[in-house]
């Protein structure tokens, strides 16, 4: 394989094969929409910035490109724009992450698109949304989830709250929301021919992943503050715990049975009764943490193991791929050297895989101008452009 080319394709075609995605580059939540419609099955061809993306990673480890080819245009050079609207003419979905107005200016907007391709679904992700008085404004997934209250609620509630990595906000709102949307969108092109625009704003996926929490607030089954409710670390049977050797075990021990097998296994059992007096609840907590600190995680792992308990060890990230579980369940794989999670979720009759590697930056255009049957175009010169703004 000479440098920069894509790696060979593998075996694990998916259920979205022949699907065709266009994704203009960007970095956090659209990289990844892209990445699981890829492992799905569908030829995505990322379009790349003849500069590369503003903030990333050495593109041979960015994972989130796995699954996909690479082309290069200059969006801001006289032909970039007619070279996108070439690819969006021939897809059924194209994906951007600018800002608000941007794709409009550079000439690649949803009029552009639609006027060449009356089909296709048009994915926007954004943090703050297509319109609204922040819709211009910079912003990252921690300040998105601040404000929709997500964050607020994670945490100790003498500690500020805690940052759960960009998974809230980017991932699980932001990404999982647009593949949803252009998949329902997807559905709805091929059964009437008409394609839309899919708005879809981190604000609004993390908002929308706590609807079971408003309804409990609503009811006055939750307060409206941290370490306090069921599900929030408040309940001395529903959270973390340190161990002898200072790593940790997590509980989640609700229902009454499991939570019996869980203070037998403990070691505790007379204290089971205080898991219905919440005046009770600090004594539980600190007989629970004591006898978790007399041994270590390791220890407590054999002490649960087969057991209903609802107990598992809480493990790095370098330690995830080896456990039992993962390993059998080939929740991990290797590729290309890289340790990374397998396509999610499985399929009986189309089932998924890793096929290719991290696409590198322009690997893929000579195959691209051929299996898209795209017009002969002289290769752009190269330049340092910046990311549209």
């Amino acid at each position: 394989m000479s440098e920069g080319k894509t790696p060979a394709r593998t075996t694990g075609a998916g259920p979205l094969a022949g699907v065709r995605v266009v994704e203009l580059a960007g970095i956090g939540p659209g990289p990844f929409a892209a990445m699981l419609l890829a492992d799905l099955g569908a030829d995505v061809v990322r379009v790349d910035r003849p500069g590369g993306p503003g903030l990333g990673i050495d593109p041979a480890h960015d994972v989130t490109n796995r699954n996909k080819r690479s082309v290069v245009v200059d969006l801001k050079a006289p032909d970039g724009p007619a070279r996108v609207l070439d690819l969006a003419e021939r897809a059924d979905v194209l994906i951007e992450g600018y800002r608000p107005g941007v794709a409009e200016r550079l000439g690649v907007g949803p009029g552009d698109c639609h006027a060449r391709n009356p089909r296709l679904v048009y994915g926007r992700m954004t943090g703050w949304g297509q319109e609204g008085p922040l819709a211009q404004r910079a912003g990252h997934d921690i300040g998105y989830i601040a404000l929709t209250g997500t964050l607020g609620m994670i945490g100790a509630p003498d500690e500020p709250p805690a940052v759960p990595a960009n998974l809230l906000g980017d991932y699980a709102g932001g990404s999982l929301y647009l593949v949803v949307g252009i998949l329902a969108a997807l559905h709805h092109a091929r059964a009437s021919g008409t394609g839309q625009v899919v708005d879809a704003a981190i604000v609004d996926g993390t908002a929308h992943l706590s609807s079971m929490i408003h309804g409990m607030l609503a009811a006055g089954g939750w307060q409206d503050r941290r370490g306090a409710n069921l599900l929030d670390g408040g309940c001395p049977f529903y959270g973390t715990y340190e161990t002898a050797d200072g790593r940790y075990m997590a509980v989640g021990a609700l229902e009454p049975r499991f939570y019996a097998e869980f203070m037998r296994l403990l070691g505790i059992p007379d204290l089971a009764p205080a898991r219905d007096d919440m005046s009770r609840w600090p004594e539980l907590r600190e007989a629970v943490a004591a006898r978790f600190k007399s041994r270590t995680r390791d220890e407590w792992t054999v002490v649960f193991d087969g057991s209903d308990a609802c107990t598992a060890p809480v493990l790095s990230l370098r330690e995830a791929p080896h456990h039992p579980h993962l390993a059998a369940r080939g929740t991990f794989t290797d590729h290309g050297g890289i340790t990374q999670p397998a396509p999610a979720p499985r399929f009986s009759a189309t089932p998924t895989a890793v096929r290719t590697g991290p696409a590198r930056p322009g690997g893929d255009t000579e195959a691209v101008t051929r299996d898209w049957d795209l017009p002969r175009r002289p290769d752009p010169a190269p330049n340092t452009a910046t990311n549209p703004q």
